[in-house]
Order: C-alpha cells, then sequence, then structure tokens
C-alpha cells in the first residue's frame, strides 16, 4: 500500500474539516480548508484514494508544509 501526506499550501488556522477518516475522495476534492488572510483556502487531494487519517483539528495553528490527513492511494 501506498500512503501520501497531503500537505497545507498556507500558514494560518484550520477552519473546517470536510473529510473524515475511511472516505473515498478523488483528485481535486477538499479535505479541509485553512484560514490565511480572511480567505479560505481548501488543501485539495492532490490524487484519489481513501483518508486513513485527519491529522488536524478545526481551530489549530498551521504552518505552510504542515501535513493535514494522510491518504491511501487505492
Amino acid at each position: 500500500m501506498i500512503y501520501i501526506e497531503l500537505e497545507s499550501p498556507v500558514t494560518g488556522v484550520v477552519w473546517k474539516v470536510v473529510a473524515v477518516p475511511g472516505s473515498t475522495i478523488a483528485a481535486g476534492d477538499p479535505v479541509v480548508f485553512v484560514e490565511c488572510m480572511k480567505m479560505e483556502i481548501p488543501v485539495e487531494a492532490t490524487t484519489g484514494g481513501k483518508v486513513t487519517k485527519i491529522l488536524v483539528s478545526e481551530g489549530d495553528h498551521i504552518s505552510e508544509d504542515d501535513p493535514v490527513a494522510v491518504i491511501e492511494i487505492v
């Protein structure tokens, strides 16, 4: 099995977590939204697969390139 970590493209606060562990997602699907400079930036899946872990919670402060989720490529 191949696992990838999905990383935040910006520094900010986790505004909303939309994916849940066990869900199947496609490339481009939003996994979480990060609030940065009063904008909600989607962190989108880079590949299709199954979400195995969400590594952040709403309200968490994160930095650019911090992992937010783990996706199993199926």
